[in-house]
């Protein structure tokens, strides 16, 4: 069983962070350092000294839902009591998708491969620089953010239907290929339909700001996207043209 003093709590993680990492290692003066660049960088860190301190903890944190409270588990492999394998096992099996970087001494390609698949998502081989391990941290924390946002959803029309996911468009259940500008053009028109967009807002979207040409570069596109989706690009139903203003979808 883990004891109050095998579980040590930073300041900032008792008063809350964006991220909160846990940090397993059992040797002191890594733990501290781990600790303390990670600290310094402002995320809450909880450390804790063996394998079984570790498991004991995140039970007793969520007992029902095999989640844990953290945003990334730091875990050394060589632990006492229950290694970092076993302990990345554990998590897997129980669904956990929390991000897990693997600190270990063993940099073999056989070992790091052997780490990955049982469920860690990195692999960092000591010695390393708190630099490296700390941009590998930011780029996992990144990683479950984006793919915790919700999907894209998929646009429809009458007869047209836009996957913003898949990047592909489908009339009258034929898929037609768009350039990424037309794409970019068709994705907003359909996000916002009935709405008229100016040429200058037109480019601002989807050219961006810094653009520099002419801005009859809309009107070319619109008239390649009337080609590639409309029956009849001369009377067309998707993109119609308000006269002084400048387009509208639907």
């Amino acid at each position: 069983m883990y004891t109050s003093e095998s579980i040590k709590y930073s300041t900032r993680a008792e008063i809350g962070q964006t991220s909160r990492i846990l940090v397993v290692e059992d040797e002191e003066l890594i733990q501290e350092m781990l600790a303390l660049a990670l600290e310094e960088e402002g995320f809450g860190v909880i450390t804790a000294p063996d394998g079984r301190s570790a498991v004991e903890y995140l039970k007793s944190c969520e007992p029902n839902s095999g989640e844990t409270p953290f945003d990334l588990i730091i875990l050394d492999l060589m632990l006492p009591h229950i290694n970092g394998l076993d302990i990345c096992r554990l998590l897997r099996h129980q669904g956990n998708p929390v991000p897990i970087l693997i600190l270990s001494a063993k940099g073999s390609e056989t070992d790091r491969v052997l780490g990955l698949e049982v469920g860690a998502d990195d692999y960092l081989t000591k010695p390393f620089s708190m630099r490296e391990l700390v941009a590998r941290c930011r780029a996992l924390l990144r990683r479950q953010r984006l793919s915790s946002l919700p999907q894209l959803q998929v646009l429809k029309h009458k007869n047209l239907t836009l996957n913003p996911q898949e990047c592909r468009v489908l009339v009258r259940d034929q898929e037609v290929n768009l350039s990424p500008k037309e794409f970019r053009l068709l994705e907003l028109f359909m996000s916002y339909a009935r709405r008229v967009w100016s040429r200058e807002q037109l480019l601002d979207q989807v050219w961006g700001p810094e653009f520099v040409g002419d801005s009859k570069t809309v009107d070319v596109h619109i008239r390649w996207l009337r080609e590639k989706l409309e029956e009849d690009p001369s009377h067309p139903e998707y993109i119609v043209t308000v006269r002084g203003f400048g387009y509208r979808f639907g």
